[in-house]
């Protein structure tokens, strides 16, 4: 773990960006680079839903614009001499996240307890908690 780079997945919610703070100081104290991860979820079309005016495909591709976007916003900010890589996928979180520590071979996985908020949060399962239970790696959530 001590000379493997830390990765840190984020939604982009303020939860997130608490737990960067612990991220930066892992890498840091090991001197090791950090991973960033965004997640688009994959947009399911149901032949039922007659309204949408884009493919699942199109509204895909808008999300990992706008996923971008934010992600050239937080490397603006990011007051860091660190090696940090981004990296933006597409599909389920928790299966991604997962893909990327062991692709990587990263030393920990640093995330947010939660980060989605209200009904979206009630709705979803817990990513943090099926990353800690199913990584190979030591995982700290932050609250």
């Amino acid at each position: 773990m001590r000379d493997k780079d830390i990765l840190w997945p984020t939604d982009f919610s303020d939860t997130a960006s608490h737990a960067l703070r612990y991220a930066i100081d892992m890498a840091n104290h090991y001197k090791v680079g950090l991973r960033i991860l965004h997640v688009v979820d994959q947009p399911v079309a149901d032949a039922s839903y007659q309204l949408l005016v884009v493919t699942p495909e199109e509204l895909a591709e808008s999300m990992e614009k706008a996923a971008a976007e934010s992600m050239h916003k937080l490397l603006a900010e990011l007051d860091t001499s660190l090696h940090v890589e981004t990296i933006i996928r597409r599909g389920d979180p928790v299966e991604e996240i997962l893909t990327e520590a062991k692709d990587a071979d990263v030393g920990m996985i640093v995330l947010a307890s939660h980060g989605r908020s209200g009904l979206s949060h009630f709705l979803n399962t817990n990513v943090s908690e099926d990353i800690a239970n199913q990584a190979t790696c030591p995982v700290l959530v932050v609250k």
